[in-house]
């Protein structure tokens, strides 16, 4: 995004100062969004719709002011992207509509690049937590069999049988807020700061 502005402005430093200024104010205010919808996950085991539904055109209008019109589709983008790659797991209940509107809003603040990035260390940090879970409740071997029938389901074009979604009350549920405000804090501040 930085070469929009560069373009835009080629021999003007104030744009410059301007766009660096609210580039770490997007990555300040996602990093905040996920910490927010990673502590409604894990004390309530939901992400509320006040939280996500705001964020997106938030971000997206930041991402205008940052860059215009190119800034904005970038945002768009991303927010396509990360309902879009998320929604078969929506549709066969393996994953809360709160946290695909969380991954939609992240989109939005991130761009598609920066997205799949984030998802990528988000799934890495939720499979961990699972596993943790998982070991901890001595519930291994189902969960093994479980996965594989869920696989046979999706590989065959069914829907997974009802106790292998989330309407499954007995089932080990990862709270993917959680991972995701780890994630999104992770990014954010290497990325901005330079912490790693």
């Amino acid at each position: 995004m930085g070469k929009i502005i560069q373009n835009r402005f080629p021999n003007s430093p104030a744009p410059c100062r301007i766009f660096s200024a609210v580039i770490k104010a997007i990555w300040i205010l996602s990093a905040v969004f996920a910490l927010a919808a990673g502590v409604t996950d894990l004390r309530w085991r939901r992400i509320p719709n006040w939280l996500t539904i705001p964020a997106i055109p938030g971000a997206i209008a930041m991402h205008g002011i940052a860059a215009g019109w190119p800034g904005a589709k970038l945002s768009l983008l991303g927010t396509a992207v990360g309902l879009g790659l998320l929604l078969p797991f929506v549709l066969i209940r393996s994953l809360g509509a709160g946290d695909w509107k969380l991954v939609g809003a992240l989109g939005a603040f991130f761009g598609t690049q920066r997205l799949i990035t984030v998802l990528f260390l988000t799934l890495l940090i939720n499979g961990f937590i699972a596993l943790c879970m998982v070991i901890w409740k001595r519930r291994l071997g189902q969960t093994m069999r479980n996965l594989g029938r869920m696989t046979v389901a999706i590989l065959s074009l069914h829907r997974p049988a009802g106790e292998l979604t989330l309407d499954n009350p007995e089932a080990v549920k990862v709270p993917f807020g959680v991972a995701a405000a780890i994630a999104v804090l992770l990014y954010t501040s290497h990325q901005a700061w330079g912490a790693f």
